[in-house]
């Protein structure tokens, strides 16, 4: 079973042109913060300011700039989450059918 994503509203060149924006706002105005430079930028766009400070948040952590969970260390724990979930699976089909087998072998000795 493939995990497909919801279809993305905004090209990844949108969201990098509203990240630059916003990086270049704070750089014009130095004491002007994320959420005011996203709630200026944002409806120029037609992206909610929300949603462009989540951007610009994961765009910091990815560029090393703040602390959190990179988007490609992110990716690799879903896909070894799935991984270890289709294993556990695996392991419980094996199981199961070991125990079937073992107790056919059970009754053919017995007989």
């Amino acid at each position: 079973m493939e995990i497909v994503p919801a279809p993305r509203k905004f090209s990844d060149e949108m969201r990098e042109r509203a990240q630059r924006m916003v990086r270049e706002a704070r750089r014009q105005e130095p004491g002007l913060s994320v959420n005011a430079a996203c709630k200026r930028i944002g409806p120029q766009l037609g992206i909610l300011p929300d949603t462009l400070r989540g951007w610009c948040k994961q765009a910091d952590i990815d560029d090393g700039l703040a602390a959190g969970v990179t988007t490609a260390e992110s990716e690799e724990l879903k896909r070894l989450r799935r991984e270890n979930a289709e294993l556990r699976r695996a392991n419980e089909i094996l199981k199961t059918a070991s125990a079937f087998f073992a107790a056919a072998e059970l009754d053919r000795h017995i007989r």
